[in-house]
């Protein structure tokens, strides 16, 4: 019997999110143990929220795009930008669960009141939009790398699409917003 992965996207798209998911919490809730993971110099620890905020730029930027040529019938150029975008998401998320498990996350620095009001919502909205978009953008990217572009279009492909687009769009602003309030603003 041979397994075709085409033939099982719901499944892969369930099992790849169980895992992507319980490895980021696993990191933010400390069940990764430090010891486990190489240390990287102080330099390069602290680079990684600044680098992270320019990854996130660039995919708010590919997202936009790969949005722009699939509206124009550019469907090669949409899956290249939509690719990109998920391999800047990747590299973001290793980086982010790198920082977080070798030092914990960040302490926001500013009034209490613009961290009552404003960053704890702003980081809650874009956590539950980024743990959400996990699923939808497994489904769209297997929908696609598992088909001919002529076979995408017969699929929920384009429905499920535009939601991942907008999930991850506003869960990459948010995340820029929450890099501010915690490097820049303070």
């Amino acid at each position: 019997m041979e397994f075709r992965a085409r033939d099982h996207v719901r499944g892969l798209t369930a099992l790849l999110s169980v895992l992507s998911l319980a490895l980021v919490f696993g990191a933010a809730l400390g069940a990764i143990p430090r010891a486990a993971i190489p240390t990287a110099p102080a330099a390069a620890l602290n680079a990684i929220p600044h680098v992270n905020a320019v990854i996130s730029t660039v995919a708010i930027v590919t997202i936009l795009a790969g949005v722009r040529f699939v509206r124009r019938d550019e469907i090669e150029h949409h899956r290249r930008m939509m690719l990109a975008s998920f391999l800047l998401f990747a590299t973001f998320l290793v980086l982010y669960l790198y920082k977080v498990v070798v030092q914990g996350t960040a302490e926001f620095p500013g009034p209490d009141a613009v961290y009552q009001f404003v960053y704890l919502p702003t980081l809650a909205i874009h956590i539950l939009l980024a743990v959400v978009c996990v699923p939808v953008v497994y489904y769209v990217l297997l929908l696609a790398l598992t088909r001919p572009i002529t076979e995408v279009f017969g699929t929920e492909h384009a429905r499920f699409g535009r939601v991942a687009a907008s999930l991850w769009l506003v869960s990459f602003v948010l995340g820029n917003v929450v890099y501010a309030l915690l490097y820049v603003v303070y």
